[in-house]
């Protein structure tokens, strides 16, 4: 879970991963290695990382396990300035699911003194929710992440999310509508306000995303800049840090403008390798972003 302060600081609630990267061989095949990549990732890490690297003071909730990874990740995090106190991805959670309730209580002075809170599917659910509803309850901006997404998505996370932001695959599994076009982004926006969300955005990778609202219940479609593509892994973070790091910011923004931004920042990510090492820091994109 991340957290984005009223001073202003983002408090990202979510997971770590260690992302071990070679090309898997087929049913049956034996391959020779040629490159062999340790990589950070986890969406509530990536997102706060980005978030921190476009200059966001931020926290991360989460648990990690008392092992060598583990102690390279807090140190990853700390080198982010992140407070400590199209892709195929298995995810083995490890310590993701021993976040509980209790680790919440401890960190609810993070939570609700925060300006935005993030949250993501990669720990219980349950916690996810109750995490959502502690800063709700404290007028802390809330931007949820179904990732990975469930078909069986309890229905408050609907109403307590201010902002609701899934991509094409994840918004099939919590509607039954596949994205394949704007007309389809439109349709599944319209269903999740109808089940209390409001404000949506459907994420359209190179078409950038969809946007509808209860507010503005014309959908807006917000293109992305076209870029040559090396790696697209962790991209959807990208943005997710991104917008969060708007919201924290620069809340009078439109939403329209904040989405457009976040969209060049993660256009940015997808033109190097990896997932954290890919996501651009603020000296290094164009001034007119802030």
């Amino acid at each position: 879970m991340g957290t984005f302060s009223r001073k202003p600081r983002i408090p990202g609630k979510g997971t770590l991963m260690i992302h071990l990267t070679t090309r898997l061989p087929r049913a049956g095949e034996t391959i020779l290695g040629h490159k062999f990549f340790i990589g950070f990732g986890g969406k509530g890490a990536n997102q706060c990382v980005q978030s921190a690297r476009l200059g966001a003071k931020t926290s991360l909730i989460c648990k990690v396990g008392k092992d060598s990874f583990g102690n390279d990740y807090v140190e990853n995090l700390k080198k982010n300035g992140i407070s400590t106190g199209q892709n195929v991805i298995v995810i083995v959670p490890g310590a993701n699911l021993l976040l509980n309730s209790e680790d919440l209580k401890r960190a609810s002075d993070v939570i609700c003194n925060a300006k935005v809170v993030v949250c993501q599917l990669e720990i219980t659910p349950a916690v996810s929710l109750e995490a959502l509803k502690m800063a709700h309850a404290s007028g802390v901006k809330t931007l949820f992440n179904p990732a990975p997404a469930l078909a069986d998505l309890d229905p408050q996370f609907y109403t307590y999310s201010d902002i609701f932001c899934c991509n094409e695959t994840e918004a099939e599994i919590l509607t039954g509508i596949p994205v394949g076009n704007l007309e389809d982004a439109e349709k599944v926006g319209r269903m999740l306000l109808q089940r209390g969300c409001k404000l949506v955005i459907v994420t359209l990778g190179a078409e950038g995303c969809m946007m509808i609202s209860v507010e503005e219940p014309i959908p807006k479609h917000v293109p992305a800049g076209k870029v040559r593509a090396v790696d697209t892994t962790g991209a959807g973070d990208s943005f997710m840090g991104a917008l969060a790091f708007y919201l924290a910011y620069y809340p009078k923004l439109p939403m329209e403008e904040m989405i457009r931004k976040s969209n060049c920042v993660a256009s940015v990510s997808v033109q190097a390798s990896g997932t954290q090492s890919s996501y651009p820091y603020r000296k290094d994109l164009p001034q007119d972003l802030f």
